[in-house]
């Protein structure tokens, strides 16, 4: 099971897979208070995310990072929790929490977080000594997985804003809502 594209197809299931909804929901509503013009902003948080969690997974798969997945199935949900607070608390106002560059700062953090997680189902598939070549190849299935939820996610924004008209306020409430409504229940779930 050491393959290139054993584990790009891990790492692509990671985060695409139905069952791995909190990732998704975490990618979604990191994005919902993007308007389609700033898609680069997406591309670039996504990036920052994407750099978190490889720092995370190369320090686990090195063995730095013991497991603890009670504390892991808390932190995940929290991070959707706050990402959806910024998003509807600062939806088009200047300050601290709502530049763009906080933005990135938080989504590499949140990245650290959400790298735990991958580092957990990382760790079970590997068997070898070389963790490069598989880390480089479960590390690129998630981040060609992120950007093609984007891809859904943006042209869902698409549909409603240039199409159906929408305002992006109401979509960034709704899908921010969405995200801290399931996202807490997750969370209440793991407090027992």
């Amino acid at each position: 099971m050491n393959s290139f594209s054993t584990f790009f197809i891990s790492g692509w299931h990671h985060i695409v897979d139905i069952n791995a909804y909190d990732h998704l929901l975490f990618v979604m509503t990191l994005c919902a208070a993007f308007k389609l013009k700033e898609w680069r902003q997406i591309l670039i948080i996504i990036t920052a995310f994407t750099i978190g969690h490889s720092v995370t997974l190369i320090i686990s798969a090195l063995g730095f990072i013991p497991d603890n997945p009670s504390v892991i199935d808390l932190l995940i949900p929290f991070t959707i929790m706050i990402t959806a607070v910024s998003n509807i608390r600062n939806y088009g106002k200047e300050g601290m929490f709502s530049n763009k560059n906080v933005k990135y700062i938080i989504a590499l953090v949140f990245g650290l977080i959400h790298g735990l997680a991958f580092a957990s189902n990382f760790k079970v598939m590997m068997f070898s000594s070389n963790v490069i070549k598989p880390l480089f190849a479960f590390n690129l299935g998630i981040e060609v997985g992120q950007l093609f939820i984007v891809a859904i996610f943006m042209s869902m924004l698409f549909i409603y804003s240039k199409i159906l008209k929408g305002e992006h306020l109401k979509w960034n409430v709704f899908v921010s809502g969405a995200g801290f409504g399931i996202a807490a229940t997750i969370f209440i779930g793991a407090l027992q």
